[in-house]
């Protein structure tokens, strides 16, 4: 454990994401994931400051907290961090009054929020409510205003739910911004104010705190633009080949288990991906490798250069590529094993970890 102590010296704040890290949702309000109960008992009983930081908008803070209870987890509603209630200040601080493009479940938010006439529109995880008859009725508001305003409640491609795969805000949100031709407001991560938010209510600053989430984009690369230090789980949405500015790198070692002296029995896969904005994927590179990597920069590429390092075995980790103009930090890549603690909480990382 002294590895681990060492690579998060300074950390004073913990923002656990909730959806995908601490639970998956669907029928009957969902399940908890393995181990994320105690992992997340474990941290209070800490000294480091909690703070649960979410993108859910198909409840209302009050209804999160309380699932979230019965599921077994020790939260309050006062540590819960929602783009819900930070997207009603800013409506009441400018004065604006939105067309609703929400859940039933989340709704009740806005209860004290004028929505009459409205000047902007409010999208959300409207789950059923994404039909055509409802984006298009948001999709008139906004072409009959002036200067249109569309704020998203996140911008998350997919969430992981306990029947599998479903489809978030994202998607309904660049629909609207390409047929009106505008750009939408996004409260929540990645938003650099909704991290800023949420480490004032703990108090701690941005290189204090570490991001935990199962999202490369909002969680991890939210999370690192802001100054803060990022986990990425393997649970929730994770997928091994989710598309994005990612290096995959996994090992699989021959029993018996290879010792720390003969690195050379490893085997390595390493993709190295490169991904410019709204362009699409492609892979860079793609060869075998016989001993531990470390990542560098050439340019705009991401490079790989082999290192003297033992690895343990069967280890997938996953990391954002070190591309400038994509603002992630360029770190060693040093493999990392499951904290024995937390078993399920596997092992993307954007800091480096060795070994314990």
């Amino acid at each position: 454990m002294a590895a681990w102590g060492e690579r998060l010296a300074g950390v004073r704040g913990v923002l656990l994401d909730i959806s995908g890290v601490l639970y998956d949702g669907g029928e009957g309000g969902g399940a908890a994931i393995a181990g994320s109960v105690e992992a997340v008992a474990r941290l209070k009983r800490s000294r480091l400051k909690v703070r649960f930081c979410t993108n859910e908008s198909q409840k209302s803070r009050a209804d999160l907290v309380g699932l979230l209870r019965r599921l077994g987890f020790d939260v309050s509603e006062g540590e819960v961090t929602a783009p819900a209630p930070a997207a009603c200040l800013i409506l009441k601080q400018r004065g604006l009054r939105p067309h609703l493009l929400v859940h039933d479940g989340v709704r009740s938010e806005f209860d004290q929020i004028d929505t009459s006439n409205p000047n902007c529109v409010v999208i959300a995880d409207a789950g059923e409510g994404f039909s055509y008859q409802n984006m298009n009725k948001a999709f008139q508001v906004l072409m009959e205003l002036e200067n249109p305003v569309l704020f998203s409640l996140g911008k998350g491609r997919y969430y992981k739910e306990t029947s599998g795969l479903m489809l978030d805000v994202g998607p309904y949100m660049k629909a609207l911004e390409y047929a009106c031709g505008i750009e939408a407001e996004v409260v929540g991560k990645p938003s650099p104010e909704f991290f800023k938010s949420a480490l004032q209510e703990m108090g701690v600053e941005a290189h204090e705190a570490i991001m935990i989430g199962d999202d490369i984009v909002g969680d991890v690369g939210g999370a690192q633009r802001y100054g803060m230090r990022a986990l990425q789980v393997r649970t929730g949405k994770f997928r091994k080949t989710a598309s994005g500015s990612l290096c995959s790198v996994s090992a699989s070692v021959p029993e018996p288990a290879v010792s720390p002296g003969s690195p050379s029995a490893l085997e390595w896969k390493v993709t190295l991906r490169s991904k410019a904005q709204d362009t699409g994927c492609s892979v860079a590179s793609e060869r075998p490798f016989s001993q531990a990597l470390s990542l560098g920069r050439g340019g705009r590429h991401a490079c790989a250069r082999v290192r003297n390092s033992h690895v343990q075995p069967r280890v997938s980790l996953f990391l954002p590529v070190p591309i400038e103009d994509h603002g992630y930090t360029s770190t060693p890549l040093i493999p990392l094993q499951p904290h024995r603690a937390i078993p399920t909480w596997c092992l993307c990382t954007s800091v480096p970890l060795s070994p314990t």
